[in-house]
């Protein structure tokens, strides 16, 4: 693995962390619930009446949020090396994952492991250990 010493950003990586683990700390203070993303839109796709308004404002910040970086900062343009797919398989498998996992990465690996949470510890060692076996296999035997 060779780093992009040039386009290395540090500082960048570790305000987008604070700002995440501010946005999930505000949301559980304030609305007592779990900034996972398969929950939230899966709540927004269900509707219930009460909380659709802070689902709505979530999903909208998350589409928001990359346009207006890309507006502003110009974001480097995107190369994925595969074809659609493979792209469809991987993402029918992620979805699965997410199902039989009760949660997605966010939900676990970012909001879970902060609240300690054994299931969580658990599901985010699972998808980190299958990952790295995905790699290695891929780029070992493909």
């Amino acid at each position: 693995m060779n780093i992009d010493w040039a386009n290395f950003t540090p500082m960048t990586a570790l305000g987008g962390g604070a700002l995440i683990g501010l946005a999930i700390a505000v949301l559980l203070l304030t609305h007592g619930r779990i900034a996972g993303i398969s929950g939230v839109l899966n709540g927004l796709l269900h509707r219930k009446a009460r909380d659709v308004s802070w689902r709505a404002a979530f999903v909208i910040g998350i589409i928001a949020a990359p346009l207006l970086a890309h507006l502003t900062l110009g974001l480097p343009e995107a190369h994925i090396d595969t074809g659609w797919p493979l792209l469809v398989v991987a993402g029918l498998l992620v979805g699965f994952g997410m199902r039989l996992g009760s949660g997605c990465t966010s939900g676990h690996g970012v909001c879970g492991l902060s609240r300690l949470s054994p299931r969580s510890m658990v599901a985010t060692a699972s998808f980190m250990f299958m990952g790295f076996f995905t790699v290695y296999v891929v780029r070992h035997f493909f």
